[in-house]
């Protein structure tokens, strides 16, 4: 399978896309440049800076929308509307938020980051929909994506540093028994989704592809692109039957014409409509 180039190389380095309609249909983020991006119904890509960082975004239940910032998370109570930024998670420089997901249960699970990539040096926490904060998982490398089975039984996972895929099991509301879900064959998994018969399509950065897992973790199939860095992936559109795709041309020494840009293709099996933040 091949997919298609939507727009032109408009991110340094793309990330987290997320389609919800009250945005129009695909949004993601310009991650190092603190920018949201949103395909217009011109096909045009409309760009919103909230900060430092963008490291994810995801539509909140009353409306609006939260964003993850470079070391808090930013509320907006409209599509298009600024956010405004949370009390500070941790006060280290060396740190930064990097990805994020919701559960079926409107809590946020925001993971950071180091700048220098220090091992065991971030964390992935879970914000409930009032607020309050707690650490799931201390000493991660790089959190990555993260994305729940239609059931909302399973968790999936990638602190990319291990090259594998991790699924946890979900009872009440809590992530336990992590294990080994799928492993990467060298490539550096990024962010991943899940589809509505819990297929797990995984970006498989470095190694220009994404990856889909059937729930036994057997390779379905893959999609190539012409860009090594491919860095996350959503299912979309009016009938969750489009596979978007975002790349990154972060600190590349021999630069790829297309790095940078969205890309898209049609699948059979429809993803759900993306988990909001209740809070």
């Amino acid at each position: 399978m091949k997919a298609e180039q939507i727009t032109n190389p408009v991110a340094y380095h793309g990330e987290g896309p997320c389609w919800h309609r009250s945005w129009g249909g695909i949004r993601w983020v310009d991650m190092l440049a603190g920018d949201l991006l949103t395909l217009n119904a011109q096909g045009e890509v409309d760009r919103l800076h909230v900060g430092k960082i963008a490291a994810f975004v995801r539509p909140r239940s009353r409306g609006g929308y939260v964003v993850g910032l470079e070391n808090t998370i930013g509320l907006a109570t409209s599509a298009f509307s600024e956010p405004v930024a949370e009390p500070h998670f941790w006060s280290d420089p060396n740190l930064r938020f990097n990805e994020g997901g919701c559960d079926p249960w409107g809590n946020l699970y925001c993971g950071s980051m180091a700048y220098d990539r220090t091992e065991g040096a971030a964390t992935l926490y879970r914000v409930s929909p009032t607020g309050e904060r707690e650490t799931v998982l201390p000493h991660v490398s790089t959190s990555n994506g993260i994305a729940f089975s239609p059931d909302g039984t399973l968790a999936y996972y990638n602190d990319t540093k291990l090259r594998r895929t991790d699924v946890f099991d979900v009872i009440d509301e809590r992530l336990i028994n992590r294990r080994p879900f799928a492993d990467s064959d060298g490539a550096s998994p990024d962010g991943l989704t899940v589809d509505s018969e819990g297929n797990v399509w995984v970006a498989m950065n470095r190694h220009g592809k994404v990856r889909l897992y059937s729930p036994d973790a057997a390779v379905l199939t893959e999609i190539e692109l012409p860009v090594r860095l491919v860095t996350a992936c959503t299912l979309g559109g009016p009938d969750y039957r489009t596979l978007y795709i975002t790349t990154s041309r972060e600190n590349l020494d021999d630069p790829e014409p297309e790095a940078g840009a969205l890309f898209a293709t049609h699948v059979d099996v429809p993803g759900l409509p993306i988990a909001e933040y209740g809070g």
